[in-house]
């Protein structure tokens, strides 16, 4: 939910029954937020006089003082990020009585706490491109795009034969309706191509019935001879200011589960661009429901961010069959981060990492040459439904670099053994029993 303003209470859950996490920003409930029974849950740049209900990894970004139940780990579950350094609202679909339809664009905000409901730029409708998910190619999307169009895309289903791309500065995608982007020919969904600062925000990216080497991709791969030596907060290591950064909001990737085919991609997102905003991201491989299995739709890793100064907010990635998040790039930051580990193990010795040396995958992958990395409110949860197995750690980072840092991280083992036995490396409880939950609340590389 966004930019929503409630009057009395909202009750995230019904009736205390099954809820397993959601994301709440720039909004103002008049009373209550009562999270009862969900698992977890990110709260970003919003106002309420009173937060009830914990489980097992709540986030609160940007909140005013005193507002937020405080950082009060490992009591309670509760994460407090007392700043959003730079963000920028996604964009909507708004009528003005003078203007007719448009979108607005809210501006950049930094060191922001609390709601904002500045509504920004107008574009006016004209300014965009409509797509029609029966109409509507590759081919005429990146012909109006070329034009020098934003792009608005309407709900339904847009069977993709090659990539849309996206070049110019300042381009806005904005689909409603969870419009979906589908890869039919082995292609991906989306390039945008090199450092051009743009938004996508409220699109479905759905693999297809062709192996797929990415379904989203975001700059150009950084020459492998080019070192990075860990940028600064602020400005991005090609200097860019904060005003240029590109935003990705509400976005939502699918390998597998939606049609009767197999599936094969290697990685649904990858992010080579610095200075970066992710905001709601949810990337899933499907490993229930019909259709799909440890053979059938396959998906090695969910996202990999290579660009430095990449931040997200509310990062879920889940299921994959290797790392569910590989970061390679400096100066990241994750701001509540939720994974479920495979369900549909098929045995050990399918899923071993470090050439068959260490059992299991972890669920993030800081690479061994990244100086400089931080995270907040990290939930890792496995569920050994189809084959007892051991993940040996939820988390791989450089034990040496002392600027790698992770605040307040939690496992869980939901059900079946032996479970996971570190929490980041070889430090951390293991957990081996349903429902057993293991904490850190601080740690760094080097110590």
């Amino acid at each position: 939910m966004r930019r929503v303003h409630l009057g009395k209470t909202i009750y995230l859950h019904d009736n205390h029954g099954w809820s397993s996490g959601g994301f709440l920003s720039n909004s103002k409930v008049e009373l209550a937020i009562n999270s009862g029974s969900q698992q977890q849950w990110l709260t970003r740049n919003c106002d309420f006089n009173t937060w009830m209900g914990e489980n097992w990894n709540m986030v609160f970004a940007g909140i005013e003082e005193g507002k937020s139940p405080g950082n009060c780990w490992p009591d309670h579950p509760y994460t407090d990020v007392p700043v959003v350094e730079a963000i920028r609202e996604k964009p909507y679909l708004a009528y003005d009585e003078e203007k007719g339809f448009g979108v607005y664009l809210p501006p950049l905000r930094t060191e922001a706490v609390g709601f904002d409901w500045d509504p920004g730029e107008f574009i006016g409708m004209e300014e965009f491109y409509i797509a029609k998910p029966f109409e509507d190619t590759a081919e005429t999307i990146n012909a109006a795009l070329q034009s020098g169009k934003h792009l608005f895309l309407t709900p339904g289903v847009y069977q993709l034969t090659e990539p849309i791309l996206v070049e110019r500065e300042g381009t806005i995608v904005l689909g409603a309706g969870l419009a979906t982007l589908r890869s039919m020919e082995g292609k991906a969904c989306v390039e945008v191509k090199g450092d051009a600062r743009v938004t996508l925000a409220g699109i479905l990216f759905d693999a297809g019935p062709k192996e797929t080497e990415y379904l989203l991709q975001v700059g150009d791969p950084k020459a492998e001879e080019q070192d990075t030596d860990g940028a600064g907060a602020g400005t991005g290591a090609g200097g860019q200011a904060p005003e240029t950064m590109t935003l990705l909001a509400d976005l939502f990737f699918r390998a597998g589960g939606a049609k009767g085919y197999d599936t094969d991609v290697k990685c649904c997102v990858k992010l080579y661009q610095d200075d970066i905003t992710g905001d709601n991201f949810w990337v899933w491989r499907a490993d229930h429901g019909s259709g799909v299995g440890w053979n059938n739709n396959r998906a090695a890793n969910g996202i990999l961010v290579a660009g430095d100064n990449v931040t997200v907010y509310a990062l879920m990635v889940e299921h994959f069959q290797e790392y569910q998040t590989i970061w390679e790039g400096e100066n990241g930051k994750i701001i509540f981060y939720q994974c479920e580990i495979p369900y549909d193990v098929p045995d050990q010795e399918s899923w071993q990492s470090h050439d068959g040396r260490v059992n299991g995958f972890a669920s993030i992958k800081i690479a061994d040459e990244v100086k400089v990395h931080e995270s907040w409110g990290l939930g890792i949860y496995l569920y050994n439904r189809d084959a007892e197995v051991e993940l040996h750690s939820a988390v791989e980072a450089p034990g040496k670099a002392e600027g790698v840092r992770v605040h307040n991280i939690c496992t869980v083992m939901i059900t079946g053994k032996p479970g996971m036995s570190h929490i980041i490396n070889e430090d951390g409880d293991a957990v081996t029993n349903g429902g057993a939950r293991a904490v850190l609340v601080e740690w760094s590389g080097g110590q």
